[in-house]
């Protein structure tokens, strides 16, 4: 298997192509889960914005998987980033329940967009929130690294 290169440049072009990724994703994956929502008399929607989740959720999850640590990074920084990782998970266990629901409950006379996007709102809602705390994390662990790299090499200039 071919290493990756370890240059700052090659982690920053990683870095900014798994972030489009990921945008690009998250903004098919609201755009799949927030439509049918609009119209929820009608399942009949749900057959084709689970295809657009899907791909959403696949774009982001395969963003996820790209490596974006330097070789200096932290152990918690990477960890974190991995907590990124399996945020996508999340939105892929989703689609996979949207499709099983589908298929479950689309034949259901009476069946409500509701009952067919439970488990779909449910798990997105915790990628979403995993996203969010990594999102989080991820800055002010970069912030304090930057600080303490900053101070270290201002002791090592001022002598003391």
């Amino acid at each position: 298997m071919k290493k990756l290169s370890e240059t700052p440049q090659a982690v920053g072009k990683r870095r900014r192509l798994a972030e489009t990724g990921a945008t690009l994703g998250m903004l098919l994956i609201g755009v799949g889960l927030l439509l049918p929502l609009f119209n929820m008399l009608h399942t009949e929607t749900l057959y084709l914005f689970r295809w657009i989740f899907a791909a959403g959720a696949l774009m982001f999850w395969v963003a996820r998987s790209i490596p974006v640590s330097a070789a200096g990074d932290s152990t918690r920084l990477r960890r974190l980033r991995r907590m990124e990782f399996w945020s996508g998970a999340c939105f892929g266990v989703a689609a996979f329940f949207w499709f099983y629901n589908c298929a479950k409950y689309g034949n259901a006379p009476h069946t409500g967009a509701l009952m067919i996007l439970r488990d779909t709102i449910m798990f997105s809602l915790a990628g979403a929130v995993l996203q969010l705390v990594a999102a989080w994390m991820i800055y002010y662990r970069q912030k304090k690294d930057a600080e303490a790299t900053a101070g270290a090499s201002g002791k090592k200039k001022g002598g003391k």
